[in-house]
């Protein structure tokens, strides 16, 4: 008995002395880093992460000093990491990211980690983009998506001012908790994006949320209703306030708002911002950004009590009939407004109707001269007896210039603002050096037109008042209409039909008194509008007009400049130049002459009469010089070519853009 319990008591102590000698082995291995450096001196930890803690807490799987690697317990991917950051873990098991994307694809090496807000570190803000990027550029889809956040005005504030505070990935998206844009958890869905962007912005979001009716209808949970990201987008969103960012706040709100956003491209304010004019009214002016009311609110801006006090804020004083003009309406639209409505389609009508005769007119006459060309009706330019008839003044050639000029410069400066949506009004803008320059121009160009108006008037009071000329308001030298003129006509188209001769031409022919009293009819229609878009306050307090004459002078002025842009341009130029008779220049109006024999041809009445009253001599000049022609084939060509280039934009504006 004593024998046998002597030896259970020393089985007993050697089991224990085992024990313990291998107790001590396993810590001797875990604590002693220097064992793992002697083997793994290729490994240098230099994470400031994870600085406290020692090779074993991470690696748990390791128990012996000598070990070898398929013996040890697979703590591969992010399993070594979820032994401490359990949460996180299961965070990102149920995020969009689960199965996707590791730990250390993120945070980095385990032995290079660095703390999160190591401005080196990966996870740091500038560090997310990079990382982020690195996958999500490769995403169909998003492929330009971390390129428009660093061109955003986040992504300016974080990487090119370095402003940490700026929103950076995880601001928006979260961290480990990330989810699908749509996913009702997401702080980027629609039901908390609001929040996400109001965590920065807490003013606006109070704003948005207790005035403006975005916000209403929002708590309200109307899903229709705009948010943060549907106006301001998510990773492009620019500075709103500034530059061409501001101008394009305007598609923003086209894109739920599609009728007014169409009646505002048709508007002044509208063409103005699409042709770059960053100084032009945007939506966010007239309705405010984030406290955006219906007209019935009294707190709402364009509410009529606070119309002037709004217009004002950028035309100064205005007359309440100033602030009734309507920015969005639409002319075709009897309920907009009644009386615009019949004017707009008055001015339809006549540009139809003129469009539609001259046209008719300028085909029949282009088939019959090219017959008569083919034929040798026509007498030409030169003279062969080298006698010219004097037809023009120095000074109504002079006159004519100036109208080539300001005519040229008034279509020019004004075409592209009627077609903003054209690609060539963009580039005429450029030329002029911008919108605000082409409206001088235009305004210097129309100072020049009431200018030869007023003279060509002054003439014809010296005329008829202090010489007593006869014949000046009837009669044959009359630019007045008459009853020839209309048997002109008839007899014309029978002549284009081949069922009689041209009729014989006198001093003016019926096209050339259309022409002539256009201009009347131009200054008074589109020179009246003008003046009153030019000063709306005057006419509306002077006179006084309501604020839809201004909307009506608007539809007048555009359709007007339309009418007689188009006109000059394809009926006037083949009157004069462009008929087979002339082609491809006619210059008597710079020479002042033409041939005796073509004058002859043309206008035989006028012609008979100088012979039987025995005034042809005096009216017979010399020929032009060749350098003369020259020069004025050069510049009449240029002056043609101009207007025909815009004539072709003009078709291009109506038919293609």
């Amino acid at each position: 008995m004593p024998r046998h319990s002597s030896l259970t008591a020393f089985l007993s102590g050697l089991f224990v002395l085992a024990a313990l000698s291998l107790a001590a082995t396993t810590a001797t291995a875990q604590q002693r880093e220097i064992n793992c450096m002697a083997c793994h001196e290729d490994v240098h930890f230099d994470s400031t992460a994870h600085a406290e803690l020692a090779c074993k807490d991470c690696h748990t799987n390791v128990t012996r000093p000598r070990h070898k690697k398929e013996d040890l317990a697979d703590l591969a991917g992010d399993a070594i990491c979820a032994q401490c950051h359990t949460v996180a873990s299961r965070i990102v098991g149920r995020s969009v990211h689960a199965e996707k994307v590791g730990c250390m694809d993120c945070h980095g090496g385990a032995h290079v980690m660095l703390k999160n807000d190591d401005l080196l570190s990966p996870m740091s803000p500038v560090g997310q983009v990079r990382v982020c990027g690195d996958c999500h550029h490769s995403i169909p889809g998003q492929e330009q998506m971390i390129d428009s956040f660093v061109n955003s005005v986040h992504g300016r504030g974080l990487l090119r001012s370095g402003l940490l505070a700026s929103p950076t990935c995880s601001t928006c998206h979260g961290g480990h908790r990330v989810f699908p844009v749509e996913d009702e958890r997401s702080p980027t869905s629609f039901k908390n994006s609001p929040q996400m962007c109001g965590d920065c912005h807490a003013y606006i979001l109070d704003e948005w949320l207790n005035v403006s009716a975005h916000g209403t209808a929002w708590k309200e949970g109307n899903t229709e209703t705009a948010t943060c990201i549907d106006c301001h987008s998510s990773h492009e969103i620019g500075d709103p306030v500034v530059g061409v960012e501001r101008l394009h706040m305007v598609d923003e709100c086209g894109d739920c708002h599609g009728t007014f956003f169409n009646t505002y491209r048709g508007g002044f304010h509208g063409k103005a911002t699409n042709l770059g004019l960053q100084t032009s009214a945007t939506c966010s002016d007239c309705h405010t950004p984030h406290s955006t009311l219906g007209r019935d609110d009294p707190r709402s801006t364009i509410h009529p009590d606070n119309l002037q006090a709004m217009c004002g804020e950028c035309h100064g004083q205005v007359t309440m009939a100033f602030a009734s003009f309507n920015p969005h309406i639409d002319p075709s639209d009897p309920s907009d407004n009644f009386y615009v409505y019949l004017i707009a389609m008055a001015m339809h009508a006549l540009i139809i109707g003129v469009f539609g005769f001259f046209g008719i007119h300028a085909i029949l006459w282009l088939q019959r001269g090219i017959v008569g060309l083919k034929r040798g009706e026509f007498v030409g330019h030169h003279s062969a007896s080298g006698q010219y008839v004097r037809r023009f003044k120095k000074r109504d050639i002079n006159m004519h210039l100036l109208i080539i000029v300001t005519f040229l410069l008034l279509a020019a400066t004004g075409l592209p603002l009627k077609f903003s949506y054209a690609p060539w009004a963009h580039t005429l803008m450029g030329w002029w050096g911008g919108l605000e320059n082409t409206m001088l121009l235009h305004r210097l160009a129309a100072i020049g037109t009431f200018g030869y108006f007023v003279m060509h008037l002054g003439i014809l009071v010296q005329r008829f008042f202090i010489k007593r000329e006869k014949g000046l308001f009837w009669g044959p030298n009359s630019m007045t209409p008459q009853l020839k003129d209309g048997k002109d006509i008839v007899a014309m188209f029978k002549y284009f039909l081949y069922m009689g001769p041209r009729p014989a031409g006198d001093r003016w022919t019926y096209w050339e008194k259309f022409d002539y009293l256009a201009v009347f009819w131009g200054m008074l229609i589109i020179g009246g509008s003008g003046l009153m878009l030019w000063f709306p306050n005057f006419f509306t307090q002077i006179l006084p007009l309501p604020g839809w004459a201004l909307n009506a002078a608007y539809v007048v002025h555009s359709e007007e400049a339309l009418l007689a842009t188009g006109f000059i341009f394809l009926f006037h130029f083949f009157h004069t130049h462009l008929r087979p008779e002339s082609f491809p220049l006619d210059p008597v109006i710079f020479t002042g002459s033409q041939p005796l024999e073509r004058f002859k041809d043309e206008r035989p009445l006028e012609y008979q009469r100088m012979i039987d009253e025995g005034t042809l001599e005096q009216h017979l000049v010399p020929p032009p010089t060749k350098e003369q022609e020259r020069k004025i084939h050069f510049w009449g060509f240029i002056a043609v070519a101009i207007g025909l280039a815009l004539a072709v934009g003009i078709f291009a504006a109506l038919l293609v853009y």
